[in-house]
This record gives C-alpha cells, sequence and structure tokens, in this order.
C-alpha cells in the first residue's frame, strides 16, 4: 500500500528573492530599522541583519568603524557594584559573625513575600519546613543575619576587617 502513494514533498521558495532584495535595500536606505524591514519584507529581524551583513550594507563607514575599534581597545574602569558592598559594609559592621540569628516571624511557602526573609528553616517536605520570615534587607532576599550566611566575604576582606 505504502508504494502506491506518492509522497508530496513541499515546494520550497527562495527566502531571497531578487523583490525583496531590491525591497530590502530601499527600506535600508530609507533609514528603516531591521525590524521594521523584516515586519514589511515579511522574514525576520535576523534573516534581514544576515543578509544586509552578507551584501555589505552597513551604516557606518569604514572611518567610524576604525574608531570605534580604537576606542574599544582601551581598556576601561571596571564599574563596581556599590549597593552590594554597601549592605554587606552595613551588616558586617553592625553585627559580628557570631551573632546568633533569631527568626521569630515563620512563614510557610503560601505566606512567603518579598517583605519575608527567604532562607528555609529545617528539610523540603518535612512537617516543620518554613522560612524564616524576618524583614529582609533592602532589595535582598534575606535578613542580616542569613545574608551573613548566604554571602561570605573572602578572607582578604576578613583581615582587611581585622
Amino acid at each position: 500500500m505504502i508504494a502506491n502513494q506518492q509522497i508530496l514533498q513541499p515546494t520550497l521558495q527562495p527566502t531571497w528573492t531578487p523583490e525583496r532584495i531590491d525591497q530590502l535595500k530601499s527600506y535600508f536606505a530609507a533609514g528603516l530599522s531591521c525590524r521594521d524591514i523584516a515586519v514589511n519584507i515579511g522574514v525576520s529581524r535576523n534573516a534581514v541583519i544576515g543578509k544586509l551583513s552578507r551584501l555589505n550594507l552597513t551604516r557606518t563607514s569604514p572611518e567610524e568603524r576604525r574608531a570605534r575599534r580604537k576606542r574599544s581597545s582601551h581598556p576601561s574602569q571596571k564599574s563596581t557594584a556599590k549597593q552590594p558592598f554597601q549592605i554587606r559594609h552595613a551588616v558586617y559592621d553592625q553585627e559580628p559573625d557570631d551573632a546568633p540569628i533569631v527568626s521569630a516571624n515563620h512563614c510557610s511557602l503560601l505566606e512567603l513575600s518579598e517583605q519575608h526573609c527567604r532562607w528555609p528553616i529545617s528539610t523540603p517536605g518535612a512537617e516543620d519546613f518554613c522560612f524564616c520570615g524576618n524583614t529582609p534587607l533592602g532589595g535582598m532576599p534575606y535578613c542580616s543575619g542569613h545574608y551573613r550566611l548566604a554571602y561570605q566575604v573572602g578572607s582578604r576582606h576578613r583581615a582587611a576587617r581585622g
């Protein structure tokens, strides 16, 4: 029965017909974005970017590209994340490392929100499993005590603190 049936193969149309390439060039010359060109032609944005690249169509001149490469070749100053450093500094200056953590506001998974410390207490699946529930530090998932456990400073920072 299979021998008698013909398997129909779909005919594949080329994505980039000469008409589409002409449209691409005219839209590009008009200054449309790759997204807008893709919507107008009926292809994906990545297809437009790839075809522009293969056609060597760019919006920058060779001099601008050289200048950009030259600027990026110099090592830039690394930006530092100030908020975690400030929080860590505030937490470690405030409480000693061996201070006990008091979790007086235990909450269940259903009660857990951004206003509760998300540190798990006990083992998941156990009857007494819950979360700390204390007020977390601004923008962090844990209270100050559990923050110290989760984000321990390296030996270099411990030596600097004395």
